[in-house]
């Protein structure tokens, strides 16, 4: 008997899509910001996409909320607050929702962070790269390291414990002790969370067409990867994810539902949805126009809709694996039957491959990368492609 498709947790992603300065690393849907932005346009937008998904999620409740970019801390508090009374007028969102913003160090204002505490918002993710000054002009960052003290200081003076501090590793001229050094200042700064990940020279990016020099070969980067996570554990971060490390009881909601193959409701230029249609038994992908003039323009009219993708059974396993295998929990046979609607039958013979190859290992009813099997995921992910 085919197992049901059923609804897993639900998150909403709102996409700001501007930023002081394109960064010659990213891959995102970003657009440097010329003039006065249309905030309030903007919002309008967001709320009048958000009314156009709504049948998509009737009687869903969000558990929670994610502001990405872009640099979303371009938008003033009271834009953030408009917004989410918006949404919480047109969902039901779960007591004690998790509600990121990300944030730019060099964005940051006095006064502003007790103005996002009062809007709602209770997590913030601040995009620091490195605490190293000469390592952040090489990334075109608009900070220094000055800059990304204050502002995580700024946060916790306004009533903020709930911190993400990204940093990105195997940067153009860094050493390990380069790494170390940056691990170190965040500790000074005692975040709830760290995500910590290998800079990786992206399609369509200025860092791809013209590399820079002095990036870490492939044995540099894994050096300061092993040293780097053992200077994680030590200091009581918890790897939960191959980027991602977290204080006890504070990993990140969003992006876990998101790697455990949940729901999210896009919304905003060039955002993705991932939604599960129960009552059809199918999955469903949407995504939005990606220019911000164009995305304005159409917002709550299937103009709006930069396309729409029904995701077959046979691609099921793939599109899973790419999620789960990232995770160090790994997942359970049942979420992987109420997740795609299949019989884990389906995939035992990928199964079986991975456990000869030492890349999975199965306790009852739960399968988890080894530490082999994480240092090949794409390996691990490959066997699941539909042939």
């Amino acid at each position: 008997m085919t197992p049901a498709l059923t609804t897993p947790p639900l998150s909403l992603y709102v996409h700001l899509p501007w930023c002081v300065r394109k960064c010659p690393y990213c891959d995102f849907n970003s657009h440097e910001g010329r003039g006065a932005l249309p905030f309030d346009a903007y919002v309008d937008a967001l709320i009048a996409d958000l009314e156009h998904d709504l049948p998509l999620v009737w009687g869903r409740t969000v558990h929670g909320v994610f502001f990405g970019g872009g640099t979303p801390s371009l938008f003033p508090p009271e834009f953030i607050d408009r917004f989410l009374q918006g949404a919480s007028a047109r969902l039901r969102f779960a007591p004690g929702a998790e509600i990121t913003l990300e944030t730019n160090p060099g964005t940051a204002e006095h006064g502003r962070f007790e103005l996002y505490k009062a809007a709602g918002v209770n997590r913030l993710s601040f995009g620091i790269q490195s605490f190293d000054d000469g390592c952040l002009k090489r990334l075109g960052r608009i900070h220094d390291s000055l800059d990304a003290d204050s502002a995580v200081k700024l946060a916790q003076d306004a009533g903020f414990d709930n911190l993400n501090l990204d940093l990105m590793y195997a940067l153009p001229g860094q050493t390990l002790a380069m790494a170390e050094t940056d691990l170190q200042r965040a500790f000074a700064l005692d975040p709830a969370h760290i995500s910590h990940y290998q800079l990786t020279l992206e399609p369509n990016t200025v860092f791809a067409a013209r590399p820079p020099q002095d990036i870490p070969d492939e044995d540099g980067a894994w050096d300061i990867q092993e040293h780097c996570q053992a200077l994680l554990a030590e200091h009581g971060y918890g790897q939960y994810e191959v980027s991602a490390y977290a204080r006890p009881g504070r990993r990140c909601q969003h992006n876990l539902n998101y790697w455990r193959y949940g729901d999210y409701l896009g919304i905003g230029a060039g955002a993705h949805a991932k939604i599960t249609l129960g009552a059809e038994q199918d999955i469903l992908r949407r995504w939005k126009l990606k220019h911000p003039t164009q995305y304005l323009a159409a917002a709550g009219t299937p103009a709006a809709i930069g396309g729409d993708d029904r995701i077959a059974p046979q691609r099921r396993p793939f599109e899973y694996m790419l999620n789960v295998l990232r995770l160090v929990e790994g997942f359970s046979l049942d979420s992987f039957e109420s997740c795609t609607g299949l019989s884990r039958q389906d995939i035992e013979p990928q199964l079986q491959a991975a456990y000869a190859h030492g890349w999975l290992e199965r306790d009852g009813d739960r399968v988890r990368p080894t530490e082999l099997g994480r240092r090949f995921t794409n390996d691990v992910v490959g066997l699941f492609l539909s042939q």
